[in-house]
């Protein structure tokens, strides 16, 4: 599902039209990136948590050639999905 389909989904679950379903989904998003940008947590209960996280410094190697190089410490987003999401997801969506 891309992102038209979604909004085509929201719209007709809700029976908004596919402009306000379109100004929601993008509302939820800038939210959150807002959010986690900043350093904060967004949790949406029984769906998942949306966090900013710190990698490590750390050596790796250049798969091309072997040479031994080093990684930076880097801030990246992580999603955690919630418990009510991955009984759905094992479940099959029955």
């Amino acid at each position: 599902m891309n992102k038209h389909e979604l909004i085509d989904a929201i719209s007709s679950e809700t029976g908004a039209s596919r402009a306000e379903a379109g100004r929601f989904l993008d509302a939820v998003i800038n939210q959150i990136t807002k959010t986690v940008a900043d350093g904060n947590k967004v949790t949406l209960t029984g769906f998942g948590t949306f966090e900013s996280v710190t990698r490590a410094a750390r050596t790796g190697r250049n798969p091309k050639t072997g040479e031994l190089i080093q990684i930076v410490a880097t801030v990246t987003p992580k999603f955690s999905a919630g418990a009510t999401f991955k009984a759905e997801v094992k479940a099959g969506g029955k």
